[in-house]
């Protein structure tokens, strides 16, 4: 059974997770979703309800594929994802914060985290569903939408690397003051979830730490068909 049927996160080794997002600004969190969980949330796709917008990348300069962002009510599972995540997640983003020099502090909950971007007017679901073929990819950015941004996200690969697609890595790129931009490519399989930064993340220097900018994306897939889930956080304007 995995950790989302019963409660998401719990069987997270949360402590080796908040060491690995502070070493180096990503971690996996191993079998989070179970194979029938990652199957149906794939199957959505397909459907034409539940989602507020679909958004094919060669339109827009993104890349080559296709994501669909969910309307509200999210589904249960993606909203149990949310919710339960980001409990975790929040004194890693308010550590960071205070690490930045950054004065805005996050609430232990979700809702009142949503309900501060609704406030300001960023009501709009982030959480999306993303569907790569063969050549597709996804070029390097960061997901921000506004002025509230929660500077960690999630995305959960619902397809088996190696069976149902080739190619198409997670690749993490992150600059650093005065160097030349370093490359990870994020190894993942089914069911698996990558926590990583939205758009920086503090690195403890000789002085203290200072700020890195990372972006996200993925390779480009040299055949089949990948699905994956992205938990976002913060809503959009």
């Amino acid at each position: 059974m995995s950790t989302a049927t019963l409660s998401v996160g719990d069987g997270v080794d949360w402590p080796a997770a908040s060491a690995e997002l502070d070493a180096q600004g990503w971690a996996v969190l191993p079998k989070l979703l179970g194979g029938r969980e990652c199957d149906t949330m794939a199957g959505l796709f397909d459907r034409n309800d539940g989602f507020r917008s679909h958004v094919v990348m060669a339109r827009h300069g993104y890349g080559s594929g296709e994501y669909k962002y969910f309307a509200y009510p999210l589904p249960g599972l993606v909203e149990r994802l949310r919710t339960a995540l980001y409990v975790h997640l929040a004194p890693i983003a308010n550590r960071w914060h205070e690490a930045m020099g950054m004065d805005v502090r996050f609430p232990a909950g979700h809702a009142a985290f949503i309900a501060r971007c609704h406030a300001a007017g960023q009501t709009r679901p982030t959480p999306l569903l993303l569907q790569y073929g063969k050549d597709d990819y996804n070029c390097l950015h960061q997901d921000l939408y506004g002025e509230h941004v929660f500077p960690l996200q999630v995305a959960i690969l619902l397809s088996e690397h190696g069976e149902d697609f080739e190619g198409g890595e997670f690749v993490l790129t992150e600059q650093r003051p005065r160097m030349q931009s370093r490359a990870t490519v994020v190894p993942l399989s089914k069911g698996d979830a990558v926590v990583f930064a939205v758009n920086s993340r503090p690195v403890r220097g000789a002085r203290g730490p200072y700020r890195v900018n990372l972006r996200h994306g993925v390779s480009q897939l040299r055949a089949g068909h990948r699905h994956t889930l992205g938990i976002i956080f913060h809503d959009a304007a």
